[in-house]
């Protein structure tokens, strides 16, 4: 039996901190599953009753002191995929895997937090920057080797692949997060087997974006947007995309986050 599913994607920038914002997550996008990064929040000090309190009684996590750290909050059973790997050896955990029971067969989910590689774009001086590019060499030769079927990969990216995924392309060029080497390390990843859901929904000729810095105090006049947030399907799964939404008024928030909530339904 086919049924819409509603999984939303947020780097809430520790959880702690900002998990009284995840009613109004829930509330305003009514979403299945929850994915989040930057919990900045170690497993034995995970907030474990929280899942049940929002209504979604199945909950993974991977987290660590003060950095990274993701976790899936779904109203779905969930199962942890086992044998995915520590990219770059590093173990800082930045993806966790699931398989979500639909009800039919069921749905691989993957939460990702890319990382954001520094300020300086050149692996040379910078090995944040070398990091980042090794971590999305290795992904894509993950999913190359392992192409994905009925897959949901969601997270921050911290990559905005197109031109309109920033609010200037070409003073953003020599800026990590949209120069030409991670921008074409991001869509050979997702060239192995996924689609753009949110560019499924908004031309690549309009502007879209899911994070505004905190230095800009009324980045609603400045709009100097970046699109961070991703949520790809696999493209056996395309052909399903019922709607999106990027709830763009989260960043209005208290103690918001700098990153708003990205949603997207889909049949499966």
């Amino acid at each position: 039996m086919t049924k819409n599913l509603t999984i939303a994607t947020w780097n809430i920038n520790s959880l702690r901190l900002r998990q009284g914002l995840l009613e109004r997550l829930v509330n305003d996008l009514r979403p299945d599953v929850i994915c989040l990064q930057e919990t900045k929040v170690p497993d034995d000090a995970f907030p474990e009753t929280l899942g049940v309190s929002l209504g979604f009684p199945h909950v993974l996590k991977r987290g660590m002191k003060s950095y990274n750290g993701v976790a899936i909050f779904s109203k779905l059973p969930l199962t942890l995929l086992p044998g995915t790997p520590d990219w770059c050896d590093k173990v800082d955990c930045r993806h966790i895997a699931a398989q979500i029971q639909t009800g039919a067969a069921p749905i691989i989910l993957h939460d990702f937090y890319v990382p954001a590689g520094g300020d300086i774009p050149d692996r040379a001086v910078n090995e944040k920057f070398g990091h980042k590019l090794d971590f999305i060499s290795e992904t894509r030769a993950h999913f190359a080797k392992f192409p994905p079927h009925r897959a949901v990969l969601v997270g921050d990216l911290n990559i905005a692949p197109l031109e309109n995924d920033v609010w200037s392309h070409k003073q953003l060029l020599d800026i990590v997060s949209h120069t030409p080497v991670e921008t074409t390390g991001l869509n050979a990843w997702m060239a192995e087997g996924f689609t753009d859901a949110l560019r499924h929904f908004v031309p690549a000729d309009e502007k879209l974006y899911t994070w505004w810095s905190y230095r800009n105090k009324d980045w609603r006049a400045s709009n100097r947007g970046r699109r961070l947030d991703h949520v790809w399907v696999s493209n056996d799964l395309a052909g399903g995309l019922v709607s999106h939404q990027v709830l763009t008024d989260a960043r209005d928030w208290p103690q918001p986050s700098d990153h708003v909530p990205v949603s997207v339904t889909l049949k499966v």
